[in-house]
């Protein structure tokens, strides 16, 4: 007879469960939000060239957090179902394989970072003040990724038992770590050299690791349904398939994003250096709106992967409900924040007078798309959480790659740079229509004909 209790994430009243759930993780995110923006607070009383360097280095760091988040995805929808259905050995199994595939993932962005960061940065700018800053940024962050993927791994661990506020706890004391060490590496406070935007990587690499370090040792003596140890890290093909069958696509993804941002770098560096400072800046900027929905998704997805594995269509039904409310009221504060109060944002940064007036009417039109950006959220962690990141990731790629670079590329050659921000609305908004069809099959084939197993505690 199995006396195990029932988790909360099969009893708990939905609303209070994704109360519970998603709250550390979006305060948790803001405050990742927060320590990006404070990181890019710093470099930029360099100067901007300061700013360009970090914002060429953008798409490889979102790289790392795509695999690492990838992986992460996969590993806890699959532990969540596993949870779900009482199969506490395979869950156990699926969170072991986590950290073997953090660790072969990590050593990827090893080579990367010894061998072909001066060939990437090359390729996108002969600025050599912007190669001699953001080279050795790049490559410390990409040398010691290691922390940021067992981090990552970690929390996902946290999230999928249920454990969101020790989640939240976790990357909290990265983000600390990370504040307080970014002003005294970058300016060489306290008698210590002066290391510029390196000591800005060095401060972030600090953060991870030491996050990294707490929550493996949190895992080890408080989670009960899952057991870590080395010898359950030898690779399980078929536990692996399984985790990127979800996570793959999630990878995917986020990495067809930074591709992106590569590319519309490389456009606008010949035409309007403004642009790629402006959209470096944005990104920045923009996280305090994303990174609670975000927040919100991570803590949606175990959720719906718990009560898929135990068959309860109503708790499915109102989760999805109650999340598509709060991310949508989480963006049109956003916009109005973007519309509203530009300058105050762009203050923080440090600009140049002429570049205020370029950015403030890119974040407006930017903006636009954040409410279809929400719905597209939501719907993509519900098809993560069911096991059907492919569709995730025909979204996502339709969205990138055949409508916002072909469109910007276009405004680009027929109006100039000053209209690119145009393809980010209309790509969100193609994006938020194809989730909403794909969302409504996926609802009648997975969730409209489950029984809804009564829970028990």
């Amino acid at each position: 007879m199995n006396t195990t209790a029932e988790n909360k994430l099969g009893t708990m009243p939905v609303r209070r469960l994704v109360g519970s759930m998603a709250l550390p993780l979006i305060i948790s995110n803001l405050v990742q939000a927060l320590y990006n923006i404070v990181d890019s607070i710093f470099v930029a009383q360099i100067n901007e060239n300061a700013t360009k360097a970090v914002s060429l280095a953008f798409p490889i760091q979102m790289l790392i957090i795509a695999f690492a988040v990838g992986t992460g995805v996969g590993m806890s929808s699959l532990m969540s179902r596993k949870l779900g259905e009482k199969n506490f050995n395979d869950a156990g199994i699926a969170a072991n394989q986590g950290f073997f595939l953090a660790a072969c993932s990590s050593l990827a962005f090893v080579i990367f970072g010894l061998f072909f960061t001066e060939m990437f940065f090359k390729a996108n700018t002969n600025n050599p003040e912007i190669l001699s800053m953001g080279i050795p940024y790049l490559q410390i962050c990409c040398t010691f990724s290691l922390g940021v993927f067992v981090q990552i791994n970690c929390e996902r661990i946290l999230q999928g038992t249920g454990a969101a506020l020790a989640s939240m706890i976790m990357q909290l004391i990265g983000a600390v770590t990370n504040i307080i060490l970014d002003p005294i590496l970058i300016f060489g406070w306290f008698g210590l050299p002066a290391m510029g935007v390196a000591g800005a990587a060095v401060a972030t690499i600090i953060g991870q690791f030491t996050a990294a370090t707490v929550s493996v040792i949190v895992i080890l003596k408080k989670t009960k349904e899952v057991k870590i140890s080395l010898c359950r890290m030898k690779p399980n093909g078929a536990m692996i398939l399984t985790i990127y069958k979800v996570g793959f696509p999630s990878i995917i993804m986020q990495a067809l994003n930074s591709f992106i941002i590569m590319i519309v770098n490389a456009l606008l560096m010949p035409v309007s250096e403004l642009s790629v400072w402006i959209l470096g800046v944005y990104f920045k900027v923009q996280s305090f709106v994303f990174m609670p929905v975000f927040g919100l998704n991570n803590g949606v997805i175990p959720i719906v992967a718990y009560n898929y594995g135990a068959r309860r269509k109503s708790r499915i039904k109102e989760t999805l409900h109650f999340s598509l409310v709060i991310a949508l009221s989480v963006m049109a504060l956003g916009t109005l924040l973007f519309w509203v109060f530009p300058e105050l944002l762009l203050s923080l940064f440090n600009p140049e007078p002429q570049t205020v007036t370029a950015a403030c009417e890119a974040f407006r039109i930017i903006s636009i798309s954040f409410l279809f950006s929400g719905v597209a959220i939501v719907c993509s962690g519900v098809f993560q959480a069911l096991g059907r990141g492919f569709s995730s990731l025909l979204i996502s790629a339709i969205r990138q790659a055949i409508v916002l670079l072909p469109v910007l590329i276009l405004l680009l050659n027929l109006l100039g740079p000053s209209y690119v921000w145009y393809a980010y609305a209309a790509a969100e908004l193609v994006a938020c229509i194809l989730s909403i069809i794909i969302m409504r099959r996926t609802y009648k084939k997975l969730i409209a004909v489950l029984p809804d197993t009564p829970q028990t505690i």
